[in-house]
């Protein structure tokens, strides 16, 4: 057993090696809001995801919309983050600090997406066993299936609201031009939210295909065939949004 060097301070005795752990953890527990792999608390706010608006219009030469964001909006903008983000594919002690920062569109991105980055990572990371990078991989591609859902079916009572918004324009009385200025935005923001996010799908499910076809040849296993058919599961979804990605302003509500 390693020799400790005893402490005093107040006539209080402690090793060297339990004060040092304490204060690590101290440390940690304080950036991370206490909660591994996930945004520090005080980073956190009602509008936390707003810029994802003033990004996207912004990328394309609009001017952001002054409106404040409504409920629906602003769960759009949160729903949408985590598929923007891209997926880590490491251990979520790595994440203590808090990784959240705001991220380019893909119209301002002038870098060629690499399909092989997520792949690289996760084989290149220093895993327990290859059947963790299996898991890993398995754990990303289902968070974006569990994802799916909520966040378009948030995006069609949007766009729904936003075609209505767009018809009601023709009736209000003495509309300004700032707020038809507005209104539009908003509208275009909204869309290209929705674009973002199927953009990002489907670079990622390219990504995940890549890093499995990589995990097989390195290390085969049964479990590259549960893998496999949840990255057909994510495609098959992405293929076919419950809304259309749109060409940037309305989009259509299919059914």
């Amino acid at each position: 057993m390693p020799e400790t060097l005893p402490i005093r301070a107040s006539g209080i005795r402690r090793s060297f090696p339990a004060l040092a752990v304490f204060l690590i953890g101290a440390a940690l527990g304080g950036c991370s809001g206490g909660d591994f792999g996930r945004t520090r608390q005080d980073m956190r706010s009602d509008d936390m995801h707003r810029w994802l608006g003033a990004e996207v219009t912004g990328s394309v030469g609009v001017k952001a919309s002054q409106f404040q964001l409504t409920d629906n909006e602003r769960q759009l903008r949160d729903l949408a983050y985590p598929i923007i983000e891209p997926p880590l594919s490491r251990p979520a002690w790595k994440s203590v600090w808090g990784d959240y920062k705001p991220l380019p569109s893909p119209w301002r991105q002038v870098v060629v997406f690499d399909r092989t980055a997520y792949g690289r990572n996760l084989i290149d990371e220093p895993h327990r066993s290859h059947t963790s990078r299996y898991a890993v991989l398995i754990d990303d591609v289902r968070n974006d299936i569990t994802r799916f859902e909520p966040f378009y079916a948030s995006a069609a009572r949007v766009i729904e609201l936003d075609r209505k918004r767009d018809a009601s324009m023709k009736l209000v009385s003495e509309l300004s031009p700032r707020e038809r200025a507005d209104a539009v935005a908003r509208m275009q923001e909204n869309s290209l939210i929705v674009q973002w996010v199927h953009q990002c799908l489907e670079r990622r499910i390219s990504s995940y295909r890549w890093a499995l076809e990589r995990l097989v040849i390195q290390a085969p296993d049964s479990i590259a065939a549960d893998a496999d058919r949840l990255i057909k599961e994510l495609a098959v979804l992405t293929a076919n949004p419950p809304v259309d990605p749109g060409g940037g302003r309305a989009v259509v509500v299919k059914g």
